[in-house]
């Protein structure tokens, strides 16, 4: 006979815990001394060895180099050491934000116009792919105005956006 088969068990769960309040001010401000940025920080990993996750952009507009990112992980573990935000054992990786880097706020709209992206919102009924055309506001309310490959402009209230990143394309 074959014998028992192994069990698995998966979690669907999101990875993405909840980012402590203070470790996130303590990483903006760290970065906000040299000149960065935070795009996104992500918490992880386990009690005992959390994984500590920072994407970084520059203020200047040009592309994050490997000396930026030892820089900046440099001030911001002098800070970790000196407080106790995560466990002893941790792992901060620093980084760019990439190719698929998120979209968070009107002035980035604005900044990625003629660029692709993948948007999730209820009013285009899910993720939709499309070329940024630009950000209007109307009345105090700003929409996002995206175009897909067919060429047919659909407008989303920015307010609606849940999650939109960069999107590439080979």
């Amino acid at each position: 006979m074959w014998g028992r088969l192994p069990t698995f068990f998966c979690s669907w769960a999101n990875p993405r815990q909840h980012v402590n309040p203070n470790l996130e001010s303590v990483v903006v401000q760290e970065l906000d001394a040299l000149g960065y940025e935070l795009v996104e920080l992500v918490q992880r990993g386990t009690r005992s060895r959390p994984l500590v996750e920072v994407r970084m952009d520059r203020r200047d507009g040009q592309a994050i180099t490997v000396d930026d990112c030892a820089r900046a992980s440099r001030a911001i573990e002098a800070r970790l050491e000196n407080e106790s935000l995560v466990a002893e054992r941790y792992v901060l990786e620093v980084s760019s934000p990439g190719v698929e880097r998120p979209i968070r706020n009107a002035a980035e709209w604005r900044r990625f116009v003629g660029k692709w992206a993948s948007v999730n919102s209820p009013a285009l009924s899910g993720r939709v792919e499309a070329e940024i055309v630009g950000l209007e506001e109307e009345s105090g309310a700003e929409t996002v105005v995206l175009r897909d490959g067919k060429g047919v402009e659909r407008r989303v209230p920015l307010a609606e956006v849940k999650d939109a990143r960069l999107a590439f394309h080979w």
